[in-house]
């Protein structure tokens, strides 16, 4: 007998990205035609059958809602399989269970303090080791490699000097000694960028940020390049319980059909902030991707489809930094980024605060770096708004 595909066969992995946020296989219920994914409310299942293969029995293990989020990132991610957490911490550390005790891993120095945080104060707990090198320099990542070295993790752009990390170059390394691989892909979301196609192992992301781009959602998800890894993903995201829940599932769902048209009107607006801050006389230097002397632009290019939303910079001093935050009047002053409302960050008190000062310094997060991450507001209100804040 023939097999006739579904509707939802039918419908998947059809046109290129941006048909694929709308039209990603489970966009239409087939039980009733709805519009929207439905949310199954529902902590346990009714089992009609014990002696039956049931997909779903407790939503711990599994749910509709979160599978249908979970099989649209593998479907952006172009991996096997995904997996949505309760945040973007809870996807990494769950990746990084992956670890026994004894690993070694090597990590980007400059990483998001909340990685930092995780591997110097709970995985160095457990038995895991971390050596932290500037991984844009490969000769700095082969001299961190010891018998016992079992990952790399790389953040490429980093948070939030937005350093460029060779991606290829990097799992060909990993290839080469059989580690795993892990990339949080937060700043570049896999519309512009996915690093499973390089190589990579492991996706992950704090999809509160551009993946959800409305401040309304704490998620995380992880993409796996292979089967085998996805088995293993799957024990660990079972025993430990740290799922996303079914509400917040279908908001991320709503909120990465517009992923593209976010990112593209922020990451515009994003390159005509950069050069106006590289031509103000109150900034020290200007951290951006997607400016001319930046020194990763070439390998960015190469393995990037655009510069993202994120610009970053130095305006001298602590006392400096406070003055701005106090004075802007269109960003929000918080944790976070990549939504629709511009969002100033100060990295010494708030994403990379657990990072000692000494080694926050060593890394050029300085008292005087902030980092702007531009929403969908208009870019000359931005530029007029942070300009009279300097100057005020």
């Amino acid at each position: 007998m023939s097999h006739s595909p579904s509707d939802k066969e039918k419908r998947k992995a059809h046109g290129k990205f941006a048909t694929r946020l709308i039209h990603f296989g489970a966009e239409i219920d087939e039980a009733t035609g709805a519009s929207s994914v439905p949310l199954y409310q529902a902590s346990t299942f009714h089992q009609a059958d014990l002696e039956a293969n049931q997909e779903y029995d407790y939503t711990r293990s599994g749910n509709p809602t979160r599978q249908a989020l979970e099989d649209y990132i593998a479907l952006l991610e172009g991996g096997t399989r995904g997996f949505a957490f309760a945040s973007g911490m809870a996807a990494i550390s769950s990746a990084l269970m992956l670890l026994s005790q004894g690993d070694h891993v090597i990590c980007t120095e400059d990483v998001y303090g909340g990685t930092y945080r995780l591997l110097t104060t709970i995985m160095n707990r457990m038995g895991v080791e971390s050596t932290f090198v500037d991984m844009t320099n490969i000769a700095e990542v082969r001299a961190a490699l010891r018998s016992n070295t079992r990952a790399v993790f790389i953040e490429t752009p980093s948070n939030p000097t937005l350093r460029i990390t060779d991606i290829g170059e990097i799992a060909a390394f990993a290839k080469e000694h059989d580690l795993l691989t892990m990339l949080d892909n937060t700043f570049m979301t896999p519309y512009h960028q996915r690093p499973i196609e390089l190589g990579i192992d492991i996706v992950l992301h704090s999809a509160t940020k551009f993946l959800g781009g409305h401040s309304d959602v704490l998620a995380g998800l992880a993409v796996v390049a292979n089967d085998g890894l996805g088995r293993r993903m799957k024990q660990i995201q079972n025993g430990m319980g740290n799922v996303l829940g079914i509400q917040d599932s279908w908001l991320l769902i709503r909120g990465m059909k517009t992923l593209q048209a976010r990112m593209e009107m922020s990451e515009k607006s994003a390159r005509r902030l950069a050069q106006w801050l590289t031509e103000q006389p109150d900034i020290d230097v200007v951290y951006y991707p997607g400016l001319p002397n930046h020194p990763g632009r070439e390998i960015h290019e190469k393995q990037s489809l655009g510069y993202g939303a994120v610009v970053s910079f130095d305006v001298g001093s602590g006392e400096k930094a406070k003055k701005l935050l106090s004075k802007v009047k269109i960003p929000l002053v918080a944790v976070s980024l990549g939504a629709v409302e511009s969002i100033l960050s100060y990295p010494a008190m708030m994403s990379h605060a657990a990072m000692p000062k000494e080694v926050r310094l060593l890394r050029g997060i300085t008292d005087g770096l902030v980092r702007y991450s531009v929403g969908l507001e208009d870019i000359e209100d931005i530029i007029e708004d942070l300009e009279q804040a300097l100057r005020g």
